[in-house]
């Protein structure tokens, strides 16, 4: 008897045959789970509960990505969850989303990672307006970028948080791959260069060695640039693929980010903190109540090492109203609900003239 080969036709349509059933299995699946979601939402109404629950979210991806699902990516396993539980949140009710727009813009990316399809989603001109949405509840949560790991933190973001009315829920981090769209058929032809400071300052040194002698122009975001050079031939954007895709402009260059390894975390708002999940992190801001004396930011931040409390994030910011003196934000482990890190809070309390918790939430899994 003959050997088939591994491309025998035969065998190809076999395996084929056993896919189309895994998948009919996962459909029902899918039936089933969305079943035992209508009866979670109908208890928790029953109890006056919130339907949406973003830290039951995160430990679930967590426990999805430690079991894992062999040859099948761990990238795409977090996509697919993320999607069954946005579609799992449209059935217990409406979820609305801000985020800075217009459609393409990374914010948007971040926010689908977030909340997948399924919510209602509000495109804001400026972060500051996603902050009001958020605050006036027009909308239930929002999505702003808080830092790039090549250009720091994003201007705007801690002075929206610590106006108050809105906390950190939870954040996520995406990867940016720039590249520069337009109406034009070269590079050559540029004379003006639309983005976002941030999307311009990720990019500098490609801007400076291709198109040396474009102008510049800042625009609130890398997708309202996208449309600005819509109406100008001799303009390109800095911005995502999908934005070029969204704008119909065609691609002049790829990946031209000055850092490959290019990376954003981005934050979600929300008018209510987040409960411990055992994997937190906490962002505070102080002030220094004699930040002109010697040695006074590190007496400072001995009092958190001395609450058994780990630091792995600083940053100085300029104190609005108070020339030449600065805010400290600060990125630590723990809830603020967790006796380690509500001792290091009560201790900056005494030696500070400002203290306020940005929020506690679920660290993102990696």
């Amino acid at each position: 008897m003959t050997q088939r080969s591994a491309k025998d036709p035969l065998d190809l349509s076999q395996v084929r045959e056993r896919i189309d059933a895994v998948d009919g299995r996962l459909l029902e699946l899918l039936s089933e789970r969305a079943d035992l979601v209508a009866e979670v939402a109908e208890a928790k109404r029953a109890r006056g509960l919130t339907t949406v629950d973003p830290e039951r979210e995160n430990m679930l991806l967590q426990r999805v990505l430690e079991r894992g699902a062999g040859r099948f990516p761990r990238e795409a396993i977090v996509a697919v969850f993320r999607a069954i539980m946005s579609a799992s949140v449209s059935l217990q009710s409406s979820v609305s989303v801000a985020y800075l727009g217009p459609a393409g813009t990374f914010s948007h990316l971040a926010a689908r990672t977030l909340f997948g399809y399924a919510p209602r989603y509000l495109e804001t001109v400026t972060i500051d307006g996603v902050f009001d949405a958020v605050r006036a509840g027009n909308a239930d949560y929002g999505v702003v970028p808080f830092e790039n790991s090549t250009e720091g933190s994003v201007a705007g973001v801690i002075e929206g948080l610590l106006a108050g009315g809105v906390v950190i829920r939870r954040e996520v981090v995406l990867p940016i791959e720039h590249c520069l769209m337009g109406l034009a058929e070269s590079v050559s032809e540029i004379e003006r260069v639309y983005s976002h400071p941030q999307g311009l300052a990720q990019c500098r040194d490609w801007l400076h060695r291709n198109v040396p002698r474009a102008q510049l122009v800042h625009t609130p975001s890398t997708a309202a640039a996208a449309r600005e050079v819509r109406r100008d031939v001799a303009g390109a954007a800095v911005g995502s693929e999908v934005a070029s895709e969204i704008h119909g402009l065609k691609v002049l260059a790829e990946r031209i980010q000055d850092q490959a390894e290019n990376e954003t975390r981005f934050v979600m708002i929300a008018r209510e903190g987040a409960k411990p999940t055992g994997d937190d992190k906490t962002t505070l801001v102080f002030a220094i109540s004699d930040d002109k004396s010697r040695g006074s930011l590190r007496r400072t931040l001995a009092l958190i090492d001395e609450a058994g409390v780990n630091m792995t994030r600083i940053e100085s910011r300029p104190r609005r109203g108070d020339a030449w003196r600065y805010l400290f934000v600060v990125d630590v482990e723990g809830h603020r609900d967790e006796p380690r890190v509500a001792d290091a809070i009560a201790r900056l309390d005494g030696a500070c003239d400002l203290v306020t918790v940005l929020g506690s939430y679920p660290r993102y899994p990696r």
